[in-house]
C-alpha cells in the first residue's frame, strides 16, 4: 500500500503493517508541530474517513508514525481528552501494528514534587484514572485502571528526564476527590488522555509509554488554563526534544521490557 505526498513523493506502507513501527500519539497539533517538523514529517492525510484523525509520516524513517487527534467539526477545538484518544490508539493499532505506542503530550505537575514548568517525565510504573469513580466493588479497581508500563528508568536516565505515574481525567480543572486520587497514586503528572491510550494498548498487549512535558503546577494558586496556555509553546518545544530522542532510543535499544519482566 502507498500514500501519496502533495510534492508526488511516495511513502509505501507494507500490507499488515510493520511490527517495528513506533508511533506517537498527540492530541493537540499544538503540541505535535514542534515533533513534526524535528522529525521532517509530513501529512499523509486521515487515518479514517469518519473521523479528524491526521497522519504524519516520512519517506527517511518510514517505521515511526505521528498521529494527532485533529479538529472536532463541530467545536472547531483539538479533540482532546479520552474518547479520541482511545479511537485514534485503536486505529493506529489496527493500522501500524506497532511495537510500541508513544503517547506524546502536555500536562501538569505538582510543585510539591519539585516539578517544573518544562520538566519531561516518562510513564512509570503505572498509568490511572483519576476521575472514573464507581466506588462499587470490582468496578472500582476497573475505574482506576492501575496500567502498568514498561521500565523506561535506564531510558529516562540516558535521555534527560524523570520518572513518575501518570493520572488522566477529562477535565482540564481538578475537584478534591481528583487530587486525592492522584496523590493516593503518587502520580507525578496530571493528563487528559495517557490512561485511555493504555487501556487500548493493554487489550492489544502493545507497550504503552506516556512520554509527558509541563505546562503548569496543579498545587499553586496560578490558574490552570492561565499557566496552560502561557506555557504550552515551551512546554512543546521541550516535548518535541524529548520526543525525538525517545525514539532513537527505541530505535538503538528497542522497546524497554515491562516492570515485570524486569522483576522475573
Amino acid at each position: 500500500m502507498t500514500q501519496e505526498y502533495s510534492d508526488g513523493s511516495v511513502f509505501r506502507v507494507s500490507k499488515g503493517g510493520d511490527n517495528r513501527s513506533i508511533v506517537v500519539l498527540v492530541a493537540m497539533m499544538s503540541e505535535a508541530q514542534p515533533i513534526v517538523d524535528a522529525l521532517g514529517l509530513k501529512s499523509v492525510g486521515r487515518l479514517h474517513g469518519a473521523y479528524p484523525i491526521e497522519h504524519f509520516a516520512s519517506v527517511q524513517r518510514p517505521y515511526v508514525h505521528l498521529v494527532v487527534n485533529g479538529k472536532c467539526p463541530r467545536f472547531g477545538v483539538d479533540n482532546v481528552a479520552s474518547q479520541p484518544a482511545a479511537i485514534a490508539a485503536f486505529l493506529c493499532i489496527e493500522k501500524f501494528r506497532p511495537a510500541v505506542l508513544l503517547n506524546a503530550g502536555t500536562a501538569g505537575g505538582f510543585a510539591a514534587d519539585e516539578s517544573r514548568v518544562g520538566d519531561v517525565y516518562l510513564s512509570y510504573p503505572k498509568v490511572y484514572f483519576h476521575d472514573r469513580r464507581i466506588p462499587i466493588p470490582g468496578f472500582e479497581a476497573f475505574g482506576i485502571g492501575s496500567y502498568p508500563c514498561p521500565d523506561v528508568r535506564t531510558m529516562a536516565q540516558a535521555i534527560g528526564v524523570k520518572t513518575g505515574s501518570v493520572s488522566t481525567g477529562n477535565s482540564l480543572s481538578s475537584i478534591r476527590e481528583d487530587l486525592e486520587m492522584i496523590r493516593r497514586h503518587d502520580a507525578r503528572a496530571k493528563d487528559m488522555e495517557a490512561a485511555a491510550i493504555a487501556w487500548v494498548a493493554e487489550q492489544h498487549r502493545v507497550p504503552f509509554i506516556g512520554i509527558k512535558a509541563i505546562t503548569d503546577l496543579v498545587d499553586t494558586e496560578r490558574p490552570v488554563h492561565e499557566a496552560f496556555l502561557g506555557n504550552l509553546h515551551t512546554a512543546s518545544e521541550r516535548l518535541a526534544e524529548k520526543t525525538v530522542a525517545a525514539i532513537a532510543y527505541v530505535e538503538r535499544f528497542g522497546v524497554p521490557p515491562q516492570a515485570d519482566e524486569v522483576s522475573h
